[in-house]
């Protein structure tokens, strides 16, 4: 079997070079037999695909967060007119909890989603993987060592072209008064970052997903990656009833089991008794795991290959 790999960013690429990377793409895809993609790519919904050729949405996220797809305002262009999903043969997802939601919101049917588990997540139960990622971070940042590590992991508001972020002012602030003992990682979103960089550390978000004491995040589906650690989290939301109302939720939010935070005195007081809080809530930490990422165990990869028929 051959594999071909595309990746690039096209914020990067010249026009020509972008044409260039499609034209490519477009000629493997016309005779491929697999092809595997873990976010919205539309070439493949750009032509009526071969019957043969089996199309993995292996899916960027796990859980279940903001409204997505055609449940969203902006994730569909208004003037797009052709089936956004309709040429996936499998859509691979966390947990069963999640099946009827991307049902709606892809307009897929039933019959092509599986609750197999999210296969990058079986990094997360390879403890030779987590062991490397906490050396290399402490090789990069030898000033973090003896302190407690704080990942901040926003989500990008706006759309790629105009992201901006909510609460970096008050995130610096309380990074500067707990410096004593802990040590904040920024890490926004790559489109944030594309337009002037806000993040202090190159590592890529999973892998300081090991690495840190606690996560502060807000809407960002990293909060399930994360969940399969059990480790303390903390939501700062200062702009939660705008976002409601704007993006919307297909859960309750504030039923969420880690502490809310809306300013930053208040992120600093959930900070600091965040690891007392995961203990006190820890039977509805497991629960709320176990809904949304109850399918990913370490093996979601090998299911994945299985029902493709890559493997026996």
């Amino acid at each position: 079997m051959t594999v071909d790999c595309f990746i690039c960013d096209f914020s990067r690429l010249s026009f020509g070079a972008m044409v260039r990377f499609l034209i490519r793409f477009m000629k493997a895809y016309a005779t491929a037999e697999y092809v595997f993609i873990c976010d919205y790519f539309l070439p493949v919904a750009s032509c009526r695909k071969r019957a043969e050729t089996k199309v993995v949405q292996l899916w960027h996220s796990c859980g279940l967060m903001k409204k997505i797809a055609y449940d969203a305002k902006d994730d569909i262009p208004q003037n797009y007119h052709g089936d956004m999903y309709g040429n996936y043969s499998y859509l691979t997802l966390s947990s069963e909890a999640c099946v009827p939601v991307h049902e709606r919101a892809l307009r897929l049917p039933r019959e092509r989603i599986f609750a197999t588990g999210v296969s990058r997540t079986d990094y997360y139960f390879d403890e030779e993987w987590n062991s490397r990622c906490r050396e290399n971070f402490d090789r990069q940042h030898p000033q973090a060592r003896g302190k407690r590590i704080a990942l901040w992991a926003p989500t990008f508001r706006g759309n790629a072209a105009h992201p901006y972020l909510e609460g970096l002012a008050e995130l610096k602030e309380t990074a500067k008064t707990l410096s004593d003992d802990w040590f904040f990682v920024i890490k926004a979103h790559p489109h944030v970052d594309a337009h002037g960089r806000v993040s202090n550390c190159a590592i890529p978000t999973e892998e300081l997903l090991p690495v840190a004491d606690v996560l502060i995040t807000d809407y960002s589906s990293v909060l399930f990656d994360y969940l399969i650690y059990r480790k303390p989290a903390v939501l700062f939301a200062p702009d939660l009833e705008q976002y409601e109302a704007k993006r919307g939720f297909y859960i309750d939010y504030r039923s969420i089991p880690f502490p809310l935070a809306r300013t930053g005195k208040e992120l600093e007081q959930a900070v600091l008794r965040s690891e007392e809080w995961a203990r006190e809530h820890r039977k509805e930490i497991d629960c709320f795991a176990r809904e949304y990422v109850g399918a990913c165990d370490g093996h979601a990869t090998q299911r994945i290959l299985r029902l493709t028929g890559l493997r026996s």
